[in-house]
């Protein structure tokens, strides 16, 4: 870099339109042609198709009409898996700072290998090389001081490229970009900013912290102050594996009907298990917590046969625990909610319901990859239709 200049040591590699470059990488008639995986929901599309409409999480009929020429291939996830694994052992090659977020996608810290390996953008050109030369696959990479601010360059980008984001600039970059780009921004919240006339990141950055908690919410509020002015403290996490995952919300004080509760217990369930099945995680004991009116705690949990990460599975069994407190609810209220799965381990899936749960497992596979390429409010269950989108609102990584 120019004297003056100063990279950070933070990388995100982004493989790019995943499932649709395997399906390309394994079948050379498809390369340089239009590709959907999925057929009534499109999975990935290729750039190819991308490049006449076709959109990730678009319905099939509505993606051939776009590109009626485009070669519709089914999901071959045990592809996927196999394919990701391989990625990941370039990036473990690369360094021992590897923290994946999904099957397509990690952070590298790099920052301990400028003396052997040299600077930052030196080992980003040599991991997309590498990638490309074991793998046989494309992937586009960020280079920048936070997380964010390189998920953000990696996004940018793409296909197959790589941005490096010099520290002294970050925030001239940032602050160009549209408020879309802000980590957590969906529909209903863009919708919000843009109706309040603040369009881009920049926009954001002027504004006080009390006017977005105002505007916002205090979670989304505190959360986009701290990325427009690039604030990300996280750093790129390794190490032991975590015994459980969960999610909590609180309810505030009032009445809530058993729909409310029900509807509160989906959505967390469904935020657990999809963390579960990113991670390549299974779990066998279901926990729920609950925090009352009267600021008393009650703790429940029940241990299934076989470890899993079956959406369903989870949520009956939250449902029957949940249903165990029914009469502490109505006398006492009910302020929080949390799920966690325990007893996390690597093994496959073994669904533990008697029923046809493998196409159950593959609809939850189905339903990740939908929300990991379009967003998590892009697939929603019809019960979540019209309700509040505070337990949607992403927010940053553990």
């Amino acid at each position: 870099m120019a004297d003056g200049v100063t990279e950070g040591t933070v990388l995100h590699a982004d493989l790019d339109a995943f499932y649709a470059s395997v399906e390309q990488r394994d079948d050379p008639s498809l390369r340089g042609r239009p590709v959907i995986v999925g057929g009534g929901v499109v999975l990935a599309a290729s750039y190819e198709a991308k490049a006449r409409g076709v959109r990730t999480a678009m319905g099939g009929r509505q993606a051939l009409q776009a590109c009626p020429d485009a070669i519709v291939v089914p999901p071959r996830f045990t592809a996927y898996t196999e394919a990701s694994r391989a990625v990941f052992e370039v990036f473990h090659d690369t360094t021992p700072l590897v923290e994946g977020i999904s099957i397509d996608e990690a952070f590298l810290e790099v920052g301990g290998l400028r003396r052997i390996r040299g600077l930052p953008s030196t080992i980003a050109t040599q991991l997309r090389a590498d990638v490309r030369s074991r793998v046989g696959l494309p992937i586009s990479v960020g280079v920048a001081r936070t997380k964010y601010l390189a998920k953000v360059a990696s996004a940018v980008s793409k296909p197959e490229g790589m941005l490096v984001v010099p520290v002294e600039q970050e925030l001239q970059f940032l602050h160009a970009l549209p408020v879309e780009r802000l980590w957590g921004v969906g529909k209903v919240t863009s919708g919000k900013l843009r109706d309040a006339r603040i369009r881009t990141v920049g926009d954001v950055a002027e504004m006080f912290e009390s006017e977005l908690v105002q505007l916002l919410g205090p979670g989304a509020g505190h959360h986009l102050h701290a990325l427009a002015h690039n604030r990300d403290p996280r750093p790129v996490q390794t190490g032991k594996r975590r015994g459980s995952m969960g999610a909590q919300h609180a309810m505030g004080r009032g009445d809530h009907s058993p729909a409310e509760l029900d509807l509160t217990l989906l959505t967390l369930v469904d935020r657990v298990t999809r963390r579960m099945r990113a991670a390549g995680r299974t779990g066998s004991t279901v926990t729920i917590s609950l925090r009352f009116g009267d600021f008393t705690r009650s703790t429940s949990s029940h241990t299934l046969a076989r470890p899993t990460a079956h959406n369903q599975t989870v949520l009956e069994t939250a449902r029957t625990l949940l249903r165990s407190r029914a009469g502490a609810i109505k006398d006492k209220g009910i302020t929080l909610i949390g799920i966690s799965v325990g007893s996390l381990d690597d093994e496959p899936e073994q669904l533990a319901l008697p029923l046809d749960v493998t196409s159950g497992g593959e609809i939850d596979q189905v339903i990740d990859a939908v929300r990991d390429k379009f967003g998590g409010d892009s697939l929603r269950r019809a019960v979540q239709l019209g309700a509040h989108d505070h337990l949607a609102v992403p927010h940053l990584p553990d």
